[in-house]
C-alpha cells in the first residue's frame, strides 16, 4: 500500500518509548496507572520521554476512571502546564451520564490546548449515540482522531461499525483520521487495511510480560510488518495480542 499507517503504541516511561521507537512505532500515547485504564502522566514523565526519543507524543488528559470529567479545573490546568513543558499533542474524551458527550466539558479542556491536535478516545464506544457525538464535536479546533473499537466489547463485536464508519469518511462528522484500538488482533489487521483503515494502537499487544513488564521491540515491530501489510515470520499468525483496558 502506498501510504503508511501509523503505528500508536502505549507508553509509560522512556523505557517504553525507546522499545517502541525501535520496533517502528509512528507515534506514542502517553498515560499513568494502567489499573485506571490510563491517566495523566507526570509533566517530570513527559519531559523524560519527550528527551528519549523523537516520535509524536499524545498525552492523556484525564484524572480518574470513568468517561465523567472529573477535576475540571485541575484538568485544564495540567493542560496548560504540560503545553508549557512542549507537549503539543493529547488525549481526551468526556461524558454525561446519560451517554452523551460532555461538550462544556470538551470546550474547556480544548481551550487550554491552544489549537494542538487531539484524539477523542474510546469513551465513543460507550457513547448512547456515536453519530451524533461525533457531528456535535465536529468542527472543534484541533480534533483530527477518533480512537475506537467500534464497540465498548471491542474489535471483534465493533469490525462492521468501524468498516461502516471508514466508508463515511469525510462526511459531517467523519473527517477525522480512525484510529483503532481495543481488543485489536493481528488477524483483525487484513480486513481493516482492506476497509481503508490507516491507523492502529496497542498497549497490552505491545507487551509480552503483560502491563507490569515493558514494551517489547520485537512485539510493536510485528505489528508494524502486519499494518504495513510486509510479510509476517512464520507463525506470527497464531499470536493474538492481549486486549487493552476499556479506553485505551
Amino acid at each position: 500500500m502506498s501510504t503508511r499507517a501509523v503505528l500508536e503504541v502505549i507508553a509509560l516511561d522512556p523505557e517504553d518509548a525507546v522499545a517502541a521507537q525501535a520496533g517502528g512505532a509512528d507515534r506514542l500515547e502517553l498515560v499513568t496507572d494502567m489499573a485506571a485504564d490510563g491517566l495523566t502522566p507526570s509533566v517530570a514523565t513527559f519531559a523524560g520521554i519527550r528527551a528519549a526519543v523523537d516520535l509524536d507524543l499524545r498525552v492523556m488528559l484525564r484524572l480518574a476512571g470513568g468517561f465523567a470529567a472529573g477535576g475540571g479545573a485541575r484538568l485544564t490546568a495540567l493542560a496548560g502546564e504540560l503545553r508549557a513543558a512542549g507537549a503539543d499533542q493529547f488525549v481526551l474524551g468526556f461524558l454525561d451520564a446519560a451517554g452523551e458527550v460532555d461538550l462544556g466539558a470538551v470546550e474547556r479542556v480544548v481551550g487550554a490546548l491552544d489549537g494542538c491536535r487531539w484524539t477523542f478516545h474510546r469513551a465513543i464506544d460507550r457513547a448512547a449515540d456515536r453519530d451524533a457525538l461525533r457531528k456535535r464535536l465536529d468542527g472543534l479546533p484541533g480534533l483530527d482522531t477518533y480512537l475506537t473499537a467500534g464497540s465498548a466489547a471491542g474489535v471483534d463485536e465493533g469490525l462492521t461499525v468501524l468498516v461502516a464508519e471508514a466508508e463515511r469518511r469525510g462526511r459531517p462528522g467523519y473527517g477525522q483520521q480512525l484510529l483503532v484500538g481495543g481488543g485489536l488482533r493481528l488477524d483483525h489487521v487484513p480486513a481493516l487495511r482492506t476497509a481503508g483503515i490507516d491507523a492502529f494502537h496497542i498497549g497490552g499487544a505491545a507487551r509480552p510480560d503483560g502491563w507490569t513488564g515493558p514494551v517489547s521491540a520485537d512485539a510493536v515491530a510485528e505489528w508494524r510488518r502486519a499494518v504495513d501489510g510486509t510479510p509476517a515470520v512464520q507463525g506470527a499468525g497464531d499470536i493474538r495480542a492481549a486486549e487493552v483496558g476499556e479506553l485505551l
